[in-house]
């Protein structure tokens, strides 16, 4: 199958979502017998393979290079103390020392949507997952995404780095989220393990 993905206002190179819920509709809702099914995007070759009702997304794996704080990133997003670093890799990623942090954003998106990025995450260590996130990206006309696959590609490495483990759980979101399971494979590949369900049916007329 041929994929390509697009935000409200930008066509972009990877969304877990929307490969997620494509996914889930050719193996529930349009009869496709196989136990994988292969899609050609703008990212390359990306498989997606069903275990039960869990699937699982096979990403490209990416590397995240820590940079200097950016002027007025913190004051938009309104993260005054805990900043441990700032890394860049397709998002701007701002490591935290608590997950309150987290909890507490509010960012102003106006001064968010300045720079010069994808979006931008904010991810902290937590005791009942392995890390916790935020995604904002204004840039692209989504100011929050509840659950941002593609992100988990450069996250889940950051973190294993971090933590040396190369399995992880994850949660993302604010008062929307989602959890995941990361696999951080050594042919540089991250699995992306998760569950999805239908919650709207429809018909276009084009």
């Amino acid at each position: 199958y041929q994929l390509r993905w697009c935000t409200p206002a930008v066509e972009v190179d990877l969304c877990g979502h929307a490969t997620l819920a494509a996914s889930w509709v050719l193996f529930n809702k349009l009869g496709y017998q196989q136990e994988t099914i292969s899609f050609h995007t703008r990212s390359g070759l990306l498989t997606v393979s069903k275990n039960g009702d869990e699937l699982c997304m096979d990403f490209p794996a990416k590397s995240a290079m820590k940079i200097d704080t950016p002027d007025g990133l913190l004051a938009a997003l309104g993260i005054t103390a805990g900043v441990i670093g700032v890394w860049k890799s397709d998002d701007l990623i701002v490591l935290v020392d608590d997950k309150t942090i987290i909890d507490g954003l509010n960012p102003d998106f106006n001064k968010l949507a300045v720079f010069n990025t994808r979006g931008v995450i904010v991810t902290a260590a937590d005791n009942q997952f392995d890390f916790v996130s935020r995604w904002f990206g204004p840039q692209v006309g989504v100011n929050e995404d509840p659950v941002t696959g593609s992100a988990h590609t450069f996250l889940a490495p950051f973190w294993a780095a971090r933590t040396g483990k190369n399995v992880l759980t994850a949660q993302q979101g604010g008062k929307r989220k989602g959890a995941l399971r990361c696999v951080v494979r050594d042919d540089g590949r991250v699995e992306l393990h998760g569950f999805a369900r239908m919650t709207i049916e429809g018909i276009f007329q084009l």
